[in-house]
């Protein structure tokens, strides 16, 4: 056999083998493309795990006010956990933390989880939001547990559009809204009804009567 068919052999021979790698890559219940995940934060401690966390801020550049954190925790445990507080790591931001209904701890139940984020969902709100997190930074965050005890997580920073609208704060208006056409004005409110009002009102209290008007004439 030639030198050049020998090479040409080979070469053949090797993108077999790297065809036949990649097919076993993407088969089976265990491939290899089937650990590929979103490029959003997770992680796991003892009976939590996080997923899907955020650092969502407002949807305009610039805009002040709070920005939220977002995350799914699920609890592997028979026994519930509550989530305590998330910390900013090198801030001194607090974060809010409200549960879905009512106003009780944000609970995560027994082989259950709880949504951090969106309608009807329990909320972790960053009160000065703009000053803690910059978009496109990656904010360390600490999740604290009663059992599993603290969980920090690097988390992405984004503001509150495409697929996080529904997610993040909403923006906070810049003007307060103007009185409608004819609205009564605050003051006269306090008024009773039927009194005299306005300069002939006063004229009419401050007008001597005829026996004051004749003592103050002069003498004789």
């Amino acid at each position: 056999m030639s030198r050049s068919l020998r090479h040409g052999a080979l070469a053949a021979t090797a993108i077999a083998f790297s065809i036949a790698a990649l097919s076993a890559c993407g088969a089976g219940n265990n491939a290899q493309t089937l650990e590929v995940r979103p490029d959003n934060a997770a992680t796991s401690a003892g009976a939590i795990k996080i997923q899907n966390a955020n650092v969502i801020t407002q949807p305009d550049h610039g805009a002040k006010g709070p920005a939220v954190v977002t995350a799914t925790l699920f609890n592997s445990s028979s026994k519930p956990e509550t989530l305590d507080a998330i910390a900013l790591a090198g801030t001194s931001a607090s974060v809010q933390l409200h549960a879905a209904k009512g106003s009780g701890p944000v609970i995560v139940p027994a082989e259950g989880r709880v949504v951090l984020g969106g309608k009807g969902n329990a909320a972790a709100v960053i009160e000065n939001g703009s000053e803690a997190a910059q978009n496109g930074n990656v904010q360390n965050l600490v999740f604290k547990f009663s059992e599993s005890g603290d969980i920090p997580l690097g988390a992405t920073v984004v503001p509150a559009t495409s697929y996080f609208a529904g997610f993040g704060p909403s923006a906070l208006p810049t003007t307060k809204p103007s009185a409608p056409a004819g609205a009564t004005p605050s003051g006269s409110a306090s008024e009773t009804p039927g009194t005299p009002s306005g300069p002939d009102a006063s004229s009419d209290t401050t007008t001597p009567t005829d026996a004051a008007s004749d003592s103050m004439q002069p003498n004789g």
